[in-house]
């Protein structure tokens, strides 16, 4: 009986043994399973962002039918310095950049003229800031609407998703203006303004001014308007990518310090008012 009992104990501490040999195998693969992401970026050999695909930030140049803009120019240069020979952009609208970042592992970056906010750095990482914006007020050239007072009867209109949403919501709770929409993105913000769907506009400068200049618009910028937005702009990666962000900013520091930043800036119609001090 003895025999017996000292049998299947032995037996049992063979079985514990073999299982607890297998647990360990497999966290093991676990843990060798999950790389860093700058080293999948370097192994594959493309970096992917995301982007609502708009001049002048990021864009498919039609002349060149070759990816450009102030942010993409921005990510190649960065690529480049780490040994990456390629970035590819996958297009979304603005108001779904941040949670497309964080919820398709396929994308390492966003990237798109992106303000950095409080609210948006409690789910994203953000770079250091590369330039600086604010907004302009966009009203149709034979416009009534010469001071921001005028807009009081005014339907204005923004991107949805957007620092500026948050302002003109702020305009219409204090009767700053009659009523607000939004906008998918810029284009069809500006197609509302100039076939009178809306009196005015909000949005980003450096986006409006490029508009303006390459579009047939019929629109032009408030010029008596002071900006109540001055946003800095970054590229967000996901929080848990550190090893990512800190060569990011290791390689914007070089661009700064070399000159090849405020380049890229002055190339893509920026000049020194975009400029962030000691840049």
């Amino acid at each position: 009986m003895k025999k017996i009992f000292t049998l299947i104990v032995i037996i049992g501490l063979i079985a514990i043994i073999g299982c607890d040999t297998n647990s360990s195998k497999i966290t093991t693969t676990n843990i060798a399973s999950v790389k860093d992401r700058l080293q999948t970026i370097k192994e594959k050999g493309t970096l992917t962002f995301v982007s609502a695909d708009a001049p002048p930030f990021a864009y498919i140049n039609p002349e060149t039918n070759k990816l450009s803009g102030i942010d993409a120019d921005i990510i190649a240069e960065i690529a480049k310095r780490l040994g990456i020979n390629k970035i590819e952009e996958k297009k979304i609208k603005f108001a779904d950049l941040l949670n497309q970042l964080n919820t398709d592992d396929s994308i390492d970056l966003a990237a798109d003229g992106i303000y950095i906010t409080p609210e948006r750095e409690e789910i994203v990482s953000f770079t250091q800031p590369l330039y600086k914006e604010s907004e302009v007020v966009i009203v149709p050239k034979a416009s009534k609407i010469n001071f921001k007072d005028d807009l009081k009867n005014a339907v204005v209109g923004t991107i949805r998703g957007t620092k500026f949403a948050d302002l003109i919501q702020d305009w219409k709770k204090n009767n700053l203006v009659k009523n607000v929409l939004f906008f998918e993105d810029n284009t069809n913000l500006l197609n509302a303004i100039n076939n009178g769907e809306i009196d005015a506009g909000v949005s980003d400068s450096a986006l409006v001014e490029y508009s303006l200049k390459n579009n047939s618009f019929y629109l032009k910028i408030l010029s008596d308007y002071t900006p109540e937005i001055h946003g800095l702009v970054g590229i967000a990666v996901k929080k848990s990518d550190i090893t990512l962000l800190n060569n990011l900013n290791e390689k914007i520091n070089e661009m700064k310090a070399d000159g090849t930043l405020y380049a890229i800036l002055v190339d893509n119609g920026l000049d020194k008012s975009n400029t962030i001090e000691n840049q």
